[in-house]
């Protein structure tokens, strides 16, 4: 795939910025933004910073209650109650039926090793596994490793405007597809999927879909009953947390799969899908992280907000805040790398803003991916460059793994103003270089 040198961006759509936003509060409530000095984080895909009601709860858990659950006494059974609160806030953020289709552990990849573990010892028939080029190399290596099971693998191949299409599915879904893995936005060029269409076709035809969500969470809402998916995983780092991740999935299914557990485990979900011990500290920061984000939304509605309201809705209403905020930031990133004359690769039609987040893979002409990630840094900008976890996508890109590219990525803290700053800065590396 080769990325369109010329932009057909709108010149008045790129200065619009959502005004109602309150960056403001949003940026005073992450330490790490106000103790840098004006380091610019745009490498947030590989971890995003988390505001201080998420300090202060791992250091609550470390500091009051740092046992093991399930004592008799009043610190044990206060983890617990932890784990059972963060266990409904994150029910909440996905829109989960039940908090007991929640499960806990290290992070998205182990989850997806998990279910794919126990998919792998149900193949009969149903022996195809339908994997995308776009996705993480967590989300394809993993289903791949059960050829040796007898999976086939087929593969939705991305097309050349930088998405993938539910048309293409169509027919790599049949009587013998047992399950279809995809991302909800691409890692490393940001694209979003129309993931509730892949499910009707991959439901249509008796099959499973399972989405990693983990590069969509900060961006948009999950909502895995809208979605109609069957798995879902997501890691809190994305998401304003510490390192965790989560595993959602419907509750018949999990209650099916084929998992480890010690003797002493029922064989019912969550239990069954958490082996072993979790890091406490961090589950108590996820809730924070949701907390963070019903309050966002509740600050955004102002007058207009209810106390009777749901969590869900100010969920909700925060994501719909910054999506459209975050769409005034991928506009000038858009504008920005124009400019430079960087090539970029996904959607970068103004038109279709919608169908991306404000992560950005692009490569200045005859400057290394390397070379502009080391001169960013001096200038006090993190950016990431290389194959972002995704080699198959660097290959469809006509890209070396090797290499790769250049990926900014920004999230709902991040200013215009700084986006300004990262086109100077580019323009002198393209100059100098």
């Amino acid at each position: 795939m080769e990325a369109k040198s010329q932009s057909i961006l709108n010149p008045e759509g790129l200065s619009r910025v959502n005004n109602d936003f309150p960056i403001e509060t949003v940026r005073a409530a992450f330490p790490a933004l106000t103790r840098t000095s004006g380091f610019i984080f745009f490498d947030n895909a590989a971890g995003a910073q988390v505001p201080r009601m998420v300090l202060d709860a791992v250091n609550h858990h470390l500091l009051e209650c740092n046992v093991q659950r399930g004592g008799r006494y009043a610190k044990s059974r206060e983890v617990d109650e932890t784990i059972a609160r963060a266990r409904q806030s994150v029910a909440d953020l996905v829109n989960a039926r039940d908090p007991s289709e929640i499960a806990f552990g290290m992070n998205a990849t182990s989850f997806i090793r998990l279910v794919s573990l126990a998919i792998g010892q149900t193949l009969g028939e149903r022996n195809e596994i339908v994997v995308s080029d776009m996705d993480h190399e967590a989300n394809i290596a993993t289903w791949l490793a059960l050829e040796r099971n007898g999976a086939r693998i087929r593969s939705w191949k991305m097309r050349d405007d930088g998405n993938l299409h539910v048309n293409d599915l169509v027919p790599l879904v049949s009587s013998t597809t047992r399950l279809v893995a995809c991302t909800l936005a691409s890692n490393a060029i940001g694209s979003i999927v129309d993931v509730a269409a892949a499910a009707a076709v991959a439901h249509a035809g008796g099959a499973e879909i399972f989405l990693d969500s983990v590069h969509y969470g900060p961006h948009a809402a999950i909502d895995v009953q809208a979605f109609d998916c069957d798995y879902l995983v997501c890691s809190g780092y994305k998401i304003f947390a510490p390192h965790m991740g989560f595993l959602w999935g419907r509750r018949e299914l999990l209650q099916k799969l084929p998992t480890f557990r010690e003797d002493f485990i029922p064989d019912e979900p969550p239990g069954k899908i958490e082996a072993g011990t979790f890091i406490y500290e961090n589950v108590a920061g996820m809730d924070a992280a949701v907390r963070y984000l019903e309050n966002l939304g509740r600050s955004v509605a102002g007058n207009d907000a209810t106390k009777s309201e749901s969590r869900r809705t100010a969920l909700r209403r925060a994501f719909d805040a910054i999506r459209v905020y975050e769409e005034s930031l991928s506009l000038e990133m858009l504008r920005v790398l124009d400019d430079c004359g960087a090539v970029v690769y996904g959607v970068e039609e103004a038109e279709r803003i919608g169908q991306r987040v404000p992560t950005m893979c692009f490569n200045l002409p005859n400057v290394s991916a390397a070379r502009v990630a080391e001169e960013l840094a001096k200038r006090n900008i993190g950016v990431r460059d290389g194959h972002m976890y995704s080699p198959r996508l660097m290959r469809r890109l006509g890209l070396t793994m090797e290499s790769g590219a250049v990926r900014a990525s920004l999230v709902h803290y991040n200013t215009v103003e700084e986006v300004r700053r990262f086109g100077s800065a580019l323009a002198e590396i393209k100059t100098s270089c």
